[in-house]
């Protein structure tokens, strides 16, 4: 049995249903080509097996990011979530609004992270960091170049294909760093520390080469500091 009234409800809700569709947006649209590539590259990858390609100066390398050609067909990430869902109710939503004003600014807020530890062959942690995750071509390309500084906590983690000989350089960057090249298993093969380019100079000419599927950077003399050579071994959570 339908109540008194019960019609009229029903149709105002209907109503009301149908004008709520006009307000929902497209969410989470997929940027298949990963993060845009800076208009004036200032880090990224030396390829130093493919000299035909950069023997014209092109800005594809760098101490913050730097690789090898790697002929293993490494894709783009393709997950990269640029879409953001506006308020169906039409009232701009403001995630800094809450912050104050003077709030530092967090390091690296888009990448992802992992937590790496540095252990010796025995498994005793000599130091840890957080590390921004620059697996695509656009990330190691960039790697630390537009960081303005790095926190003794933090650092940036590489990650590439398959294990080669890889050269990175030190162009555009504002401080020094440590780079700790890794194999398969993190195992460490080689460390070098790079300070920051001198007056009048760009990095380009600073390039630092060794061999391995991961390459940390971390801040200068981090590694010396806390006694990591190489055989030491780099542990995080795997990378998808």
């Amino acid at each position: 049995m339908t109540r008194p009234g019960s019609d009229s409800r029903s149709r105002r809700r209907y109503l009301r249903a149908i004008a709520g569709l006009g307000g929902v947006s497209l969410a989470g649209c997929l940027n298949r080509d990963g993060p845009a590539a800076p208009t004036d590259v200032d880090a990224g990858e030396v390829d130093a097996e493919s000299d035909d390609e950069n023997a014209t100066g092109s800005e594809d390398g760098n101490a913050t990011g730097s690789e090898d050609e790697d002929t293993d067909g490494d894709a783009d990430d393709a997950d990269g979530d640029t879409g953001n869902e506006s308020d169906t109710d039409g009232n701009e939503s403001d995630a800094d609004a809450d912050e104050p004003a003077d709030a530092e600014d967090p390091v690296h807020p888009d990448y992802e992270t992992r937590e790496v530890v540095v252990e010796t062959p025995d498994g005793d942690a000599l130091g840890s960091v957080t590390a921004a995750i620059a697996d695509t071509d656009d990330l190691r390309e960039l790697g630390l170049s537009d960081t303005e500084s790095l926190p003794e906590d933090r650092g940036m983690l590489f990650v590439h294909g398959s294990v080669r000989n890889r050269t990175y350089w030190m162009r555009r960057m504002d401080f020094g760093i440590d780079i700790v090249f890794a194999d398969a298993d993190g195992v460490i093969t080689e460390i070098h520390h790079a300070p920051a380019p001198g007056p009048g100079e760009d990095g380009t000419d600073q390039t630092y080469g060794g061999r391995g599927k991961y390459v940390l950077e971390v801040n200068y003399r981090w590694t010396e500091e806390r006694g990591v050579s190489a055989a030491d071994v780099l542990v995080f959570d795997p990378i998808e």
